[in-house]
This record gives structure tokens, sequence and C-alpha cells, in this order.
């Protein structure tokens, strides 16, 4: 059976909006929005936009799989750096360096942050809940290698997944090497399972840990987001490292992984 991909993944309903379904389409399909940096370009030239930071990767990764065919992210930059506008990406994949000479441009022009997400560098978690998405390890050295360059950095450790990802052997690796990478700023964010992304989540607790799932429909049991004690909880053991970070990152979201996915090309009419 392929390994659904990303099955937490918060973009899902998305697709749903697309006209496509949240499960088999969201693992098969993607919209490319080839014309994504003129109408970014046309938009930031309005007079009544008001230049507010505008932070990519939100919803689904900017730098899927397919950046790599369609470059659109050079052009998005480009626009970013010419009208100086704030800014900030959230991915999970090292395919950002290639584009950090843009970056360093627009952060001598203005506030920038790359954002780097890392759940987990435990490699059986990662093989289950992200398959086909870059090696933690390769994600860290990304944060480095930004770092290097000047780029202030984040890294979001999210979902932090209970019985999955959540525990202190699990999470220790992963915030040692985070220390020595020095990103500016460190943050976790709890699972949390909005619209057909909760149902989904459950078939994938049922395929692969159902012990799991009476503590699930307990930590859920009111609707998409855990007991806020323990979601708390959670985020406190990432972000107890920030004593030792710098700065601060942009507003933190989860990504979207990459896939085997077929991507279909379309035109963005608004950004904002």
């Amino acid at each position: 059976m392929h390994p659904r991909l990303l099955s937490y993944c918060f973009a899902r309903p998305t697709h749903t909006y697309l006209d496509f379904n949240a499960r088999e389409d969201f693992e098969r399909q993607i919209v490319v929005k080839v014309n994504a940096p003129e109408v970014l370009r046309a938009e930031l030239a309005r007079p009544s936009w008001q230049g507010e930071h505008v932070a990519l990767g939100t919803n689904t990764d900017p730098y899927q799989w397919v950046e790599g065919r369609y470059r659109l992210m050079e052009g998005i930059w480009e626009a970013m750096r010419d009208f100086s506008n704030p800014c900030s990406v959230l991915t999970k994949s090292p395919l950002l360096l290639r584009d950090l000479g843009l970056m360093k441009e627009i952060a001598e022009r203005t506030e920038f942050t790359a954002n780097l997400s890392i759940p987990t560098l435990d490699e059986e978690a990662w093989r289950a809940t992200e398959p086909h998405t870059p090696h933690p390890r390769k994600r860290i050295e990304a944060v480095a290698e930004l770092k290097r360059a000047g780029i202030r950095t984040g890294v979001l450790v999210a979902p932090l997944i209970p019985g999955v990802n959540d525990s202190p052997a699990q999470l220790e690796p992963l915030l040692e090497l985070l220390d020595e990478a020095a990103p500016d700023s460190i943050g976790g964010v709890a699972l949390h399972l909005r619209g057909e992304v909760r149902e989904i989540w459950f078939d994938w607790l049922r395929e692969r840990r159902p012990d799991l799932i009476p503590r699930y429909r307990e930590l859920y049991g009111r609707g998409a987001y855990m007991d806020r004690e323990e979601a708390d909880r959670l985020a406190a053991m990432a972000r107890r490292r920030e004593r030792g970070t710098r700065g601060r990152g942009a507003r933190p979201a989860e990504a979207a992984g990459e896939g085997e996915l077929s991507p279909r090309p379309g035109r963005q009419r608004r950004l904002f």
C-alpha cells in the first residue's frame, strides 16, 4: 500500500475548496498557479496595498518538488525585493537554498525570515508521518546555511504528535542539533485536526497505531484542537530552548510536504 502523504496536513481541505477531494486527490493532484509572480507584482503595485507582511507557506509548501520544474519562487522573491515588502517563508524543503541570493537581497531592504518545518529527527516517525519529504537532517543543514548567510531563521517543531514524535527521547536529539544550527527562534505546535483531516488522521491511526485511538479520542474530544493543557505542555518542550536563540522568527504555520503528485498548471486571479 502506498503510504498516505502527510495524513495530518491541514492543507487537505484546500483541495475540497478546489473541487478535488481531501484524500486521494490531495496525494495525486497539485494545482500550480503559473502566473503567481506576475499577479503578486501587480498586487504589490496597487495604491491600496500598505506593505503588510506576506507569509508564504502558511497553507501549502511553496518549495514542493514541482517548484524545481516551474521555478515560480524566483519571480515571487524578485517582486518582494523590488517592492521592499516584508515577508517570510515556511517550508520543509532545502530547495529554498537555491534562492538564497534573492533572500539576501530582500533581507538587505526589509524584514525577512526563512522558517523550516522540522517535526522530528526520529527516522521511524519521519518515515511514518512525512513520507517523500526531505530528510530532517537536510533541513537542519539548511537552517545552518541560512544562518551563515546572515538570514534570520526560525524552526517550527510541528506538528508535535502525541505518541508518535513527542517523547523527550525523540525531541532531545533534534533540539541538540538545532542548538548547533542556531536558528533565531524555535517554536512547537501540537497537532490539530480541522475538517476532513480529523477522519483522515484517525484512519491513519487505525492502520498504523490503533493503540493510540483511545488517547486521541480523549485529547480531541472537543473538536479539532487538542486539550489546551496538553497542547501547552508539548509546545513548551520545544520552546524551552529559546533561551539560547537570538531574535524572533516570523509567524509559524504548518506546511505541506512533498509527494508524487501530478502538477496541474492554472492561473491565479488575486493574491490578497
